[in-house]
């Protein structure tokens, strides 16, 4: 975009840069607010103002023109009009270089504002209230600040747009050096940001709007959720790192998040290396993971599959069951803990050369065992809910509502002639709990040991079950004998079945549903095997 820069005609304000006479402000987020518009009035800014905001200024003892002065005319119906005027958008709009358009407004009697600085209603903190009435989300719908902010950015030229507060300090800063001025430069980014701004604002309303009509909407299918699966997909997120390089390094990436400061993309990170693409990814597949289980629980994960997953007694006990299950693939992984970490749990892991570790939190004592280890990156963790998954695909997106379905004894059918024994439906459920997290087609051996669920041996993305099936048996470390299995669908063939019993397995679980069900089942009788059957899927493409 190519522009050409009109100066400021001062002489001792630099080329390119404009000077602000004449300010509005009309703020929902007051913090910082006195400090800047003391700066302003410091510069000779005449400082004009809206309700709340005029008073607050007022009472810092700075002078304040009230909008209806500027122009000539009271706010009305209760706040939602007072900027929507001539005097204010011709005052923003209005280029200074254009002799027509100056001409236009003097004839009119209309004020030039050189910056505009707008923080719009808490529109989103609003909409999430639990048992909001919709007809407050609807009056917190700002129609002014928006129409200024896209009037100051669009004339960027001419006047500054200010929506942030974090911007306040360099803005200070800059007018500081420049005689009351800003450069083009700033203006520009300036208005940048206010048009994003906009637009995440419009997005938020017009999702919040969807969702409340899609309650009544007669027309959608009862178990189509149109707030979660819109009519038209609407994401704005900021841009909040940016990472060294993507899955590789000839590959650029970013971080962008939804400012929850929830779930892996809003965790505060204690300690360590920078964070990289394939940490985020694998500390999410971690998380989700780990996160599945009440009791305490440690997993470990290795190119987003678990290579050991364990529950015990505690942090401690739940982290050294989980390592026996693969050492060996645990050496550079993540770990996800869904308890606080101990001074004890810490010692331990200390010894085992990993990435990362994502918890809920970390004693005063573990914080001190790990700070030996300067590039262990330690994040703690708030749960997010995640009511959709989005892939991209070439030409578009593909959206699906998150895989939260679990199981209990209720959901279960015994398919064969032998039941499972107590110990062998614990263990079962463990390991189908295991399985909904490991890419397809998945295979998961499993015991219950020592009132504990452990993962025994793990075969992930194979092209066929049955490889799946003989790879979880070669990778395991522990005992097969007296272990069981669980399959991420069903068994086409017989084979894969065999595999399992063949290895040690003595009891599965599955979804059932083939055609063949009936040779699967003639098969786990003849083996002696118990098998249940969920009716649930859990194929993890990724």
């Amino acid at each position: 975009m190519n522009i050409e820069c009109v100066t400021d005609t001062r002489q001792d304000v630099p080329s390119g840069f404009k000077s602000i006479r004449r300010a509005l402000l009309s703020v929902t987020d007051k913090s910082g607010l006195v400090e800047f518009a003391s700066a302003l009035a410091g510069h000779g800014v005449e400082l004009v103002s809206t309700g709340g905001t005029a008073r607050a200024l007022r009472d810092a003892g700075l002078t304040v023109r009230d909008i209806s002065d500027l122009t000539g005319f009271p706010e009305m119906l209760d706040g939602r009009v007072k900027t929507l005027h001539p005097k204010v958008h011709g005052g923003l709009l209005h280029i200074r270089s254009n002799p027509e358009h100056v001409a236009a407004v003097q004839e009119h009697a209309i004020a030039p504002i050189d910056m505009v600085v707008v923080n719009l209603y808490a529109f989103e903190k609003t909409a999430k209230k639990p048992g909001v009435a919709p007809a407050e989300i609807i009056e917190n719908i700002d129609i002014g600040g928006p129409s200024m902010l896209r009037s100051a950015a669009k004339n960027f030229e001419d006047v500054a747009v200010v929506t942030s507060v974090a911007d306040y300090a360099r803005l200070i800063e800059e007018l500081d050096a420049n005689a009351g001025a800003l450069s083009r430069v700033t203006r520009w980014q300036l208005a940048k940001q206010a048009f994003s701004v906009t637009a995440a604002y419009d997005a938020a309303i017009a999702s919040t709007l969807e969702s409340l009509v899609a309650t009544e909407n007669p027309h959608l299918p009862a178990a189509f959720d149109e707030a979660t699966l819109p009519e038209t997909l609407r994401i704005v997120q900021p841009r909040t790192a940016i990472l060294r390089y993507g899955e590789n390094p000839h590959q650029q990436a970013a971080l962008y998040a939804d400012g929850s400061a929830t779930g892996v993309a809003g965790a505060r990170q204690l300690q360590g290396k920078e964070l990289s693409y394939n940490n985020l990814v694998d500390l999410d597949a971690c998380w989700e993971l780990v996160s599945e289980f009440t009791e305490p629980a440690v997993v470990i994960i290795k190119h987003t599959n678990p290579c050991g997953a364990s529950t015990g007694a505690s942090v401690l006990d739940a982290y050294v069951r989980a390592l026996a299950a693969d050492p060996v693939s645990a050496f550079g992984g993540v770990i996800g803990i869904n308890r606080e970490v101990d001074g004890a749990a810490a010692g331990e892991i200390a010894r085992l050369f990993v990435e990362a570790i994502v918890a809920p939190s970390f004693t005063p004592e573990a914080l001190e065992r790990f700070a030996a280890k300067k590039n262990l990156r330690l994040i703690q963790i708030k749960p997010a809910h995640t009511p959709r998954i989005l892939k991209q695909i070439s030409g578009g997106l593909l959206v699906q509502t998150a895989d939260l379905r679990r199981l209990d004894e209720a959901d279960l059918t015994v398919a064969t002639t032998r039941k499972p024994s107590s110990e062998e439906l614990r263990a079962l459920l463990f390991a189908w709990t295991i399985c909904k997290h490991v890419k397809s087609n998945a295979i998961v051996y499993a015991r219950f040991f020592e009132g504990h669920g452990q993962t025994v041996g793990i075969g992930a993305g194979q092209m066929s079950r049955v490889d799946s099936a003989r790879f979880g048996a070669m990778k395991a470390v522990l005992p097969l004998a007296g272990s069981v299995a669980a399959s991420d669908a069903f068994f086409p063939f017989p084979d894969g079945l065999e595999v399992v019993a063949n290895a040690g397995a003595t009891a599965i679980i599955q979804p059932g549903g083939s055609v063949r069900d009936a040779e699967v089942i003639e098969a786990a009788n003849r083996l002696n095997l118990a098998m249940l059957f969920t009716g649930v899927r859990h194929f993890r493409h990724g």
